[in-house]
């Protein structure tokens, strides 16, 4: 009788070695990471989308693409699971946008795009590269904190110009 646990459970899939779950496991955690980062400063703004649903985009879009990269996935596959991941965070923010006809306002772009790029911080962590995670999580921490201090300074001078125009 074989004692091999893989070999008799083959509906169990490849169970990993210690190399390829401390691999995932990273990268897992380093897109959570950087989910919350993002995730934090919608919080503290008070945005419908905030702390743990930018985690969960970022933990989820890694999953996605850890998961066609550990089962052996070329080029092609991969970008499909990426394109799709891009065209679903798409419809996820779409659902983020209110347009609140009273005002004439739209309302959510900011968070539509925060989910976007939190969903692209997920990919690249999943892919590996840390890099791109670190620079893009600090780049899209200071749009959303630092920008928005700017666009209040903005707004008064935006103000008197449309009803000038």
């Amino acid at each position: 009788m074989d004692t091999n646990i893989a070999t008799n459970i083959a509906w169990a899939g490849d169970l990993p070695n210690a190399q390829q779950l401390v691999r995932v496991s990273i990268r897992l955690l380093i897109a959570m990471a950087a989910g919350a980062t993002i995730g934090a400063q919608r919080e503290a703004t008070g945005k419908s989308a905030g702390f743990r649903t930018h985690v969960l985009v970022a933990l989820g879009s890694a999953i996605f693409v850890l998961a066609g990269f550990e089962y052996g996935f070329g080029n092609d596959p991969m970008s499909r699971i990426i394109q799709g991941l891009i065209t679903g965070m798409g419809f996820i923010g779409g659902g983020a946008i209110l347009k609140l006809a009273q005002d004439r306002q739209i309302k959510g772009l900011t968070t539509a795009g925060s989910i976007w790029a939190t969903a692209a911080v997920g990919v690249a962590a999943g892919l590996g590269q840390l890099a791109v995670v670190l620079v893009a999580t600090v780049l899209t921490w200071v749009v959303l904190a630092v920008f928005a201090k700017w666009e209040k300074k903005l707004k008064p001078a935006k103000a008197v110009r449309e009803e000038t125009e």
